[in-house]
């Protein structure tokens, strides 16, 4: 038995079944106004729309927000922390943020808690992948270099990365004052 997703036509949307798709999103997934407005986009491209006068998307997106169903600041923390929490580092968080479409402002403490907990990203990184204190023997120097990669596109910075990756199995160093 085969599944027919479009086996009938729906109808083009109007701002009542607009409304109750942004809120549909909304409740179901954590998102950012650029993320919601692109839903929507998409979903106008697939339907259609019903009315002579254009949707009023970016109200709709505000009336979301001051509703506090769309939250880009509170989004912009909790994946923050999120990509923190599994080890990746400050420039990894900005890359996230600017590709959900969080402003500076909004991602600005994120940002900033992403930096301040950037020692300890990179240990958990680095434990998860046995690179350097984590690994259970001495890598040679290729080795070396592909965990010093590897580290990198975790968005990690190069002194933190070299500080870890040249640690011998065990010896944990301590985070630089500077």
């Amino acid at each position: 038995m085969t599944h027919r997703r479009n086996a009938r036509q729906r109808p083009p949307l109007d701002p009542a079944t607009l409304e109750r798709a942004a809120l549909r999103y909304a409740e179901r997934y954590a998102t950012t106004r650029a993320k919601l407005a692109a839903y929507l986009e998409r979903k106008l491209r697939e339907r259609g729309w019903a009315e002579a006068e254009p949707p009023r998307i970016d109200a709709l997106i505000a009336k979301m927000a001051d509703l506090g169903y769309v939250d880009d600041a509170a989004f912009a923390v909790a994946r923050a922390a999120s990509l923190g929490r599994r080890g990746y580092g400050a420039r990894r968080v900005a890359q996230a943020l600017k590709a959900a479409g969080v402003g500076e402002e909004d991602g600005a403490e994120a940002r900033a808690s992403a930096r301040e907990g950037a020692w300890d990203a990179a240990l958990r990184f680095a434990r998860r992948r046995r690179i350097g204190p984590f690994a259970e023997d001495e890598s040679d120097r290729e080795g070396r270099e592909k965990a010093l990669a590897a580290m990198l596109r975790a968005g990690h910075s190069i002194g933190i990365c070299r500080r870890i990756v040249s640690a011998r199995p065990g010896e944990i160093p301590e985070e630089d004052a500077a």
